[in-house]
């Protein structure tokens, strides 16, 4: 159970801490270029590091660890990286240059071990950034040193979820297209992965009580990677986040109260599944497999 954002805001740090500490979050990535990384790394610190603590790399959100003139097809007039919209289009012109991508995600894996004092054990990108092409090479290119390789979020959805699941159909399904190409490059290269993604969809959805338990009653395989958003009401997001609208933290504070039930731990055990870190989720078959 992977929970994406920390560091973004205080509040949202620790609602994910609480959920590590009740057992149900049990792996997390760091946005290092947010204002609130550092605090959010001494916050699990104090905790006594209770959920393991992956990189979280960012093209769309605040601004970068670099100067904004060392990468300026990644920043608007503000110097602050480009909403997800804009970066897409400016990627499909072709004016991303993927070196100033490589370059930046060098700064921001540097500055995660000056904060971690490790190298990350599991990577996924803001957005899900890292499926797109150069995104993905740049990525691949910056980690390739690294050994153990760390566990790359594969963006691949089964395919009955994707018909029997509500919510974000179109996104999920063009995510779904780039994830599988992006899954097997990855695999290719050593990077170890979930067999499948869930929990991708509108905010509307996560309102419903049965959001989780009906992704797990379909979901197939053994090894899954289930992502999630929670966080505690945090006015720091305001501006800066697409969850936060006129002051309450809709999909993240519900997804905080859905995790935090009884209900949510017993619908994985239902469902047959175990909480596991997303390192963990490693088979050395799975590599030769889907690079087949």
């Amino acid at each position: 159970m992977t929970a994406d954002d920390f560091g973004i805001g205080p509040n949202t740090s620790r609602g994910i801490l609480d959920l590590a500490q009740r057992g149900v979050v049990t792996s997390t990535v760091l946005l290092v270029n947010s204002p609130y990384a550092a605090e959010g790394v001494a916050e699990w610190r104090s905790q006594g590091c209770p959920v393991e603590l992956g990189w979280h790399p960012c093209l769309t959100l605040d601004a970068p660890i670099l100067p904004a003139k060392h990468v300026p097809s990644l920043v608007g007039a503000d110097g602050r990286f480009l909403p997800l919209g804009s970066f897409l289009k400016r990627m499909i012109r072709g004016r991303i240059s993927t070196v100033e991508i490589e370059t930046e995600f060098s700064a921001q894996l540097q500055r995660y071990l000056e904060l971690v004092g490790e190298p990350p054990a599991n990577v996924n990108a803001h957005h899900h950034v890292h499926i797109f092409g150069p995104v993905g090479r740049a990525l691949r290119n910056v980690l390739r040193d690294l050994e153990p390789k760390p566990f790359i979020r594969r963006v691949r959805e089964p395919i009955r979820t994707l018909t029997g699941i509500r919510g974000a159909r179109i996104k999920r399904m063009a995510l779904n297209r780039f994830g599988r190409k992006a899954a097997k490059l990855q695999a290719a290269e050593g990077f170890p992965g979930a067999e499948w993604l869930l929990g991708i969809t509108d905010p509307p959805f996560v309102h419903r009580d049965e959001f989780f338990a009906e992704w797990l009653a379909v979901a197939p395989g053994t090894m899954l990677e289930l992502t999630c958003h929670p966080g505690i009401l945090d006015a720091t997001l305001e501006g800066r986040d697409g969850s936060l609208v006129d002051g309450q933290l809709h999909r993240r504070q519900r997804e905080y109260h859905l995790l935090s039930q009884p209900a949510f731990a017993e619908a994985v055990r239902q469902a047959g599944f175990e909480f596991r870190e997303a390192s963990g989720l490693v088979r050395p078959r799975e590599l030769a497999r889907l690079a087949g």
